[in-house]
């Protein structure tokens, strides 16, 4: 991560990477373009505006430590990891291919700069837990940011690890969930209502903090009122970022629909030609 980046730098960051998630997606032909894209924001402001790592030393024991808990937007992962110069930009139109090391969920042991092999929904943010404890142990001050879904908080074990963090004054944890408000049934609220995830949370023990997850700006002051609210209060925090799944692309836009398939060649005509907009306003306006 380059010293001092502006939010300038994370949005064209961003919508650079929403472009490579729909390529990437349409070459494969398969593959999670809603959550990808609406996360796309969110792992952007992590990736060059909040966590310590370097591409050039992606085991350094001082990095931040990034789990990608909903492993089916490997798409994201990869698009900022290609982004940031883990690995050269011509594997992202391997994806989900045999032998490749852009996996359809994210696998540690094949792709550099990937901390877990990820893909079970419910988990990371227990994966998390151990791995900030771990950090803890060995006297590290290095943090833990887990995405997850909002439809993956119909898992029991994301609430076993919500009670962990707390009990364990785990204040390196912070949780983000990217609450599109849909999942692959539906609506989130039809298929089994979260009610208020922001409410569950606090009553777990964790700071939390409500944020627009497509306002780079918001999510940056964000991010760090996380890290000062869980120093001052030893527990761990969470982000509930408001997102629209597909974001980015008007048709895929609020569509559950676009959870887990590949765009036809006409609509991938038109979605990178909507994106490629994007990118040209966003390096005008830099």
């Amino acid at each position: 991560m380059a010293d001092g980046p502006t939010t300038d730098v994370i949005r064209r960051a961003a919508a650079g990477m929403r472009l490579d998630i729909v390529e990437m997606i349409a070459e494969a032909g398969s593959g999670h373009p809603g959550g990808s894209l609406s996360a796309a924001d969110i792992v952007a402001t992590l990736y060059f505006g909040v966590m310590r790592h370097d591409a050039d030393s992606p085991d350094m024991p001082e990095r931040d430590r990034f789990v990608l808990s909903k492993g089916h937007a490997a798409p994201v992962l990869y698009a900022a990891l290609a982004e940031a110069g883990y690995f050269d930009r011509e594997h992202l139109s391997t994806l989900r291919k045999l032998g490749s090391m852009l996996q359809g969920h994210p696998d540690s042991r094949k792709m550099p700069g990937v901390e877990v092999s990820t893909g079970s929904l419910g988990q990371g943010l227990s994966i998390s837990n151990g791995i900030a404890l771990g950090l803890r142990m060995d006297g590290g001050s290095q943090r833990v940011f887990c995405l997850m879904g909002d439809g993956e908080l119909q898992e029991g074990q994301v609430w076993e690890a919500a009670m962990f963090a707390a009990h364990q004054n785990l204040s390196s944890v912070t949780a983000i969930v990217d609450s599109n408000g849909l999942q692959i049934d539906g609506s989130c609220h039809e298929v089994m209502c979260l009610g208020g995830i922001g409410q569950k949370f606090a009553a777990f023990g964790w700071q939390v903090i409500e944020v627009d997850g497509h306002d780079v700006d918001a999510l940056v002051d964000a991010f760090e009122a996380a890290r000062v609210a869980s120093e001052t209060s030893g527990a761990p925090s969470v982000l509930v970022a408001g997102t629209v799944k597909g974001k980015g692309v008007s048709f895929m836009e609020d569509n559950a629909g676009w959870h887990g398939k590949a765009p036809s060649a006409d609509e991938t005509e038109q979605a990178t030609s909507e994106l490629r907009a994007v990118i040209a306003k966003e390096a005008a306006n830099g």
